[in-house]
C-alpha cells in the first residue's frame, strides 16, 4: 500500500508563542492546528513547529534556511509555506524599567528585513504578530522589563516591513489591546508574557479567521476542484 503523500507542507517558525508554553491542555496554536490535520479525513497537509523559547529575531534569522531545507519529507520537495512570529523577546528592557532594548530597535529594523527577504526566497511568507504582555506583572525573570509602549513600536516596525514586501500580517497586538485589558489578562498567565490555553485557544481562532490564510481553515475545500 503506498501512502499517501500530503499537498501543502508548511512550517512555523519562531519564539514560545510558536512553541506553546504556557498551554499544558493543547500544546499552543500551532500545536492545536497541527493536531487538527493530523485526523484520518485531513490528510493533505502537513504542518511543523520550529519554535524555540527564548530567541528573537537573530536567531531565527541564524537557523531559517537550514530548519527549511530539511523538513522537505521527500526528494526534491521543500515545504510550501513559511509562518513567521518573533519579536517579542528583543523587545524588553534590561534590568530595569527604562534600561535598554534588548534588541536596539535599528538593529531590529535591519534584521526583520534580512529575515523576510530571505524567507521570501525561500517560499510564500505569512507573519503572526506578538500579543500585548502584562505589564504590572513585570520583570519577567528578575530582569526583563516587556511593556506595551515598545511592544508597539517593534511589532509596527515588522509591520511595515510585511506591508512593504506584500508579505500578510496578523496583527494580535491591535486585536487583543482592543478587547480591553481585564479581557487581555484573562489569557496570559501569571507570568504576564505567555498566554495560557484559553489565549491559544483564541490565538488560533484569530489565525483561522485570517483571510490571509483562509486555505489552512478548511484544507479540503482549497484542494477542491
Amino acid at each position: 500500500m503506498r501512502l499517501k503523500q500530503p499537498t501543502q507542507r508548511w512550517i512555523v517558525m519562531g519564539d514560545s508563542l510558536v512553541y506553546g508554553f504556557g498551554d499544558p491542555i493543547g500544546g499552543g496554536w500551532v500545536e492545536r492546528l497541527r493536531r487538527q490535520w493530523m485526523s484520518p479525513d485531513c490528510t493533505d497537509h502537513v504542518l511543523y513547529n520550529l519554535g524555540v523559547r527564548g530567541d528573537g529575531i537573530n536567531q531565527v534569522l541564524q537557523r531559517l534556511e537550514t530548519e527549511f531545507r530539511l523538513r522537505g519529507e521527500v526528494r526534491n520537495r521543500l515545504p510550501d509555506a513559511l509562518i513567521l512570529s518573533v519579536g517579542t523577546n528583543d523587545s524588553p528592557r534590561l534590568g530595569r524599567s527604562d534600561g535598554r532594548n534588548f534588541l536596539d530597535f535599528a538593529a531590529f529594523q535591519g534584521a526583520i528585513g534580512q529575515l523576510l527577504d530571505q524567507a521570501q526566497g525561500l517560499c510564500p511568507v505569512y507573519f503572526v504578530g506578538m500579543v500585548p504582555v502584562n505589564e504590572a506583572a513585570m520583570p519577567f525573570l528578575d530582569c526583563l522589563y516587556y511593556n506595551h509602549a515598545d511592544q508597539f513600536r517593534y511589532k509596527e516596525a515588522t509591520r511595515k516591513a510585511c506591508e512593504q514586501r506584500g508579505i500578510p500580517y496578523l496583527d494580535l497586538f491591535e486585536r487583543w489591546m482592543a478587547k480591553g485589558t481585564t479581557w487581555c489578562h484573562q489569557r496570559l498567565t501569571q507570568d504576564g508574557l505567555h498566554p495560557n490555553a484559553l489565549g491559544y485557544e483564541t490565538m488560533l481562532a484569530d489565525v483561522l479567521a485570517w483571510d490571509a490564510l483562509a486555505a489552512l481553515s478548511h484544507p479540503q475545500a482549497a484542494i477542491a476542484p
